[in-house]
């Protein structure tokens, strides 16, 4: 996938400076395993550098759609942090501290409306009482925004809306959705959420570039 799109804007240094986690080596009974489905997660909160990352993994799945015919989902994650003072500025910026939970978002294209049962909201109400409706309402807007941008590419899209620590929540996510690669608006190794995935993570992890002429 990175090679085709070094080919197409004529760079050839993307793939040195996008891997920033690489592809966890497989059983030998899987590397000739042919791929009827990929799977492409995005870390994203409206931040320029995450909306670069979903730019390009929205263009990945399209190439890769029209090369191989196989069906490809991206799927954007957005996750309100317990620590209010985000360890990761820049890539991921989250609201005020919140309980440890999960919210599926929208887990079918061209839906617009937040899927949050009673139960699930009682459960943040507590934390929500100066503002009830502001962390939410702030959630749907940053994921309709990526919800948007996937009707423009006319893809299989997904979204999330996570409680929690961020290397967590997507750790669950990426695992439970069996990703093939989680991209991140990283642009260096030495990126804290980088350090906190860590190098056993179960997908490889990819950046975006430093700079595209």
């Amino acid at each position: 996938m990175l090679v085709r799109l070094q080919s197409a804007i004529g760079r050839d240094d993307l793939i040195g400076q996008m891997v920033l986690l690489p592809e966890p080596k497989k059983p030998f009974s899987q590397k000739d395993h042919k791929a009827e489905s990929v799977s492409l997660i995005v870390g994203y909160d409206a931040s320029p550098n995450s909306h670069t990352a979903l730019d390009i993994a929205f263009w990945i799945a399209h190439q890769t759609r029209l090369a191989t015919n196989v069906q490809v989902t991206v799927q954007a994650v957005y996750v309100v942090e317990n620590n209010y003072s985000s360890q990761y500025p820049g890539v991921l910026s989250f609201a005020k501290p919140v309980p440890t939970l999960e919210c599926p978002v929208s887990e079918v294209s061209h839906s617009f409306t937040p899927v949050l049962t009673p139960a699930k909201l009682r459960g943040i109400s507590s934390c929500l009482q100066e503002n009830p409706t502001t962390h939410l309402q702030q959630a749907d807007i940053i994921l309709w925004q990526a919800r948007s941008l996937a009707e423009e590419w006319e893809g299989s899209f997904k979204s999330h809306l996570r409680f929690g620590c961020v290397g967590t929540e997507l750790t669950k996510v990426v695992e439970s959705e069996a990703a093939d690669v989680l991209f991140l608006g990283c642009k260096s190794v030495n990126h804290p959420i980088i350090q906190t995935l860590g190098a056993n993570f179960p997908c490889g992890v990819l950046g975006i570039p430093n700079r595209i002429d």
